[in-house]
């Protein structure tokens, strides 16, 4: 688990966030252990500065096509790697009932969609970077030594891509001016499912399927805050290759589409507090918010309410 990372038991409220400018530490509260259970809360003191310093820059709703590419190789490479485990591990007892490779699996998906920006030479035009090497190591690590705990990998992407993942495709679309019929996005589709709402309840049925005791639950649920810190680090690396992009390339990449009007809501961390809570509304805010951050377009869609998610699935 992250240094940086820590558990404690106070109230999980917005207000006991402060202000990043008046404080040495800033926490983004995740609560993942609801009803008296540990809250996990994770420093990114970083991040949380530019929810508020570089606030006009949320309102105005910039995107970097640069590092949107590099967002999107960050996913290639993530999914190639959460794939080629789920399919190694499809009959285990404990992630069988999850196995759903035509409706959920984004490899192709996401191999066309680099194509589309990179061209036909795009193998040799991309890397795995440190930060995502990270993340590919955890979960072949999972895959190979521990599967069960693959269910929280596959649940918190996969969930969260059907649901922030539509309202984030639909203001790519719009901010980066790619086509209407969905090149470029085509991560975002998923073809072989024809209603989000339902698809996510029978995956949900089929998670409560999982004979699993506390301790094993309470692995997952640790499990999926794992990934979410591995996210941090892959957003907080994009943003250190933003700084050293030459300016001219950035503004001439940067787009706008200002749908945003001012509002603490639309803050990406205080609605990620309100999506973990189980506002539904906070969830699409979220997607917004994050991919209008120059450096955070397509991380955390609907992470913190698939967290919320699992901590209810850890309580039946």
């Amino acid at each position: 688990m992250c240094a940086e990372t820590e558990a404690v038991t106070q109230s999980n409220s917005f207000r006991n966030c402060p202000h990043p400018l008046h404080a040495s530490r800033t926490w983004i509260p995740v609560q993942v252990l609801p009803m008296g259970m540990k809250i996990m809360r994770i420093s990114v003191q970083k991040i949380c500065q530019k929810c508020w310093v570089q606030e006009l820059d949320f309102l105005r709703g910039n995107i970097c096509k640069e590092l949107f590419k590099l967002g999107v190789v960050a996913l290639y490479y993530t999914y190639t790697a959460l794939e080629e485990e789920i399919e190694k591990n499809k009959d285990h007892p404990d992630f069988a009932p999850l196995y759903f490779p035509s409706e959920l699996h984004r490899h192709d998906a996401l191999t066309r969609d680099i194509e589309f920006f990179y061209g036909p030479e795009w193998k040799s035009q991309i890397s795995c970077s440190e930060a995502t090497k990270l993340y590919v190591e955890r979960i072949h690590k999972v895959g190979q030594e521990d599967p069960v705990l693959l269910v929280a990998h596959a649940y918190t992407r996969y969930m969260g891509d059907l649901s922030g993942g539509q309202i984030l495709k639909k203001v790519a679309q719009r901010a980066l001016k790619l086509p209407p019929t969905g090149e470029g996005l085509e991560f975002y589709h998923f073809e072989g499912i024809h209603s989000a709402k339902a698809f996510k309840q029978l995956y949900r049925s089929r998670m409560n399927e999982l004979e699993l005791d506390i301790d094993t639950k309470k692995k997952v649920v640790a499990e999926a805050v794992e990934a979410f810190i591995l996210n941090i680090q892959v957003f907080e690396e994009i943003d250190k290759v933003g700084k050293s992009i030459p300016r001219e390339v950035l503004d001439a990449s940067v787009f706008h589409h200002g749908a945003m009007e001012g509002d603490i809501n639309k803050c990406p961390y205080y609605a990620a507090k309100m999506a973990a809570s189980g506002g539904k509304a906070y969830a699409g805010q979220l997607a917004m918010a994050v991919l209008r951050h120059p450096t955070g377009q397509v991380f955390f869609a609907a992470w913190f309410a698939a967290l919320a998610g699992l901590a209810a699935w850890y309580l039946m």
